[in-house]
């Protein structure tokens, strides 16, 4: 007798609550873990991040796709703003949004997509939420990059191996307002097998109110990652650098590298 399987949802829907205590052994008074824009709270027990999402994937049968993401809690009050530019107006209530956007999987070539809203970033290898992640704590670097971003883009897979994708958004830090001019990323992926993924990332646009092109922020981010059955490795390296509108134009530069090892003493079965 043939095995009957049930056809995927076109929908589905889902959603968690994250609460910590991260012990800080210096107790400082203000309870903060400083430079931090994710579980940036110690001693003390923290509702994090509390997400509801409903989601549908755009198909070639139903080309149409959409995500709605709500959160809440500690990791949603900082991580999406900028430090040294006012906020985008209106944002108390944005920031609450997680991955929210509308895609459409066009009939050209092999899979030719575009998305708009807030999605994903294209830039860091952590995610936002810290179950996605190898560990709770997000790395310093990650904290100084973007988890979501406001805008649109388009991806294409010039062969099995190899897909590309380009992005128009408006500004570094999707709840910031630093000025009307959209910073550009550009990404290529290079799945060469199941295990080993490459990929590059580059963007470039300004995040200060002089909108020069000499001021222009641009930072590059690789990342390298081997899957295995129990041991995923992974390298990042970034670094950014941008001239800064002050006496002399002094430039700034920085830069992270991580080295995360995750291993499986269970594999599910």
């Amino acid at each position: 007798m043939a095995r009957w399987n049930p056809p995927k949802p076109l929908w589905t829907a889902g959603g968690f609550v994250d609460a910590g205590y991260l012990r800080d052994f210096n107790d400082p008074s203000n309870h903060l873990f400083r430079s931090r824009g994710t579980a940036f709270h110690v001693n003390e027990l923290d509702l994090n991040m509390a997400a509801a999402y409903l989601r549908k994937q755009a198909t070639e049968s139903s080309p149409w796709g959409s995500e709605w993401t709500i959160q809440a809690g500690k990791d949603s009050e900082v991580f999406g703003f900028s430090a040294t530019a006012p906020n985008l107006r209106g944002s108390k209530w944005p920031r609450h949004l997680g991955p929210t956007n509308i895609s459409y999987l066009a009939p050209v070539g092999k899979r030719f997509s575009v998305q708009g809203g807030i999605f994903s970033s294209l830039i860091g290898y952590d995610s936002l939420y810290a179950r996605d992640n190898f560990s709770y704590t997000r790395p310093w670097g990650a904290d100084f990059t973007p988890y979501l971003m406001l805008g649109v883009n388009a991806s294409y897979p010039f062969t099995n191996e190899l897909t590309g994708t380009l992005a128009v958004i408006n500004g570094y830090w999707h709840l910031a307002d630093a000025n009307s001019v959209p910073s550009t990323v550009g990404q290529m992926v290079f799945k060469p097998s199941d295990r080993w993924t490459f990929r590059q990332t580059l963007l470039a646009g300004p995040h200060q109110s002089d909108t020069s092109l000499e001021f222009w922020r641009f930072l590059s981010d690789s990342i390298a990652e081997r899957k295995g059955e129990r041991v995923t490795v992974a390298f990042e390296y970034f670094i950014g650098a941008e001239r800064v509108t002050a006496p002399g134009k002094p430039r700034t530069s920085w830069m992270s590298a991580q080295l995360p090892v995750h291993y499986v003493m269970h594999p599910r079965g």
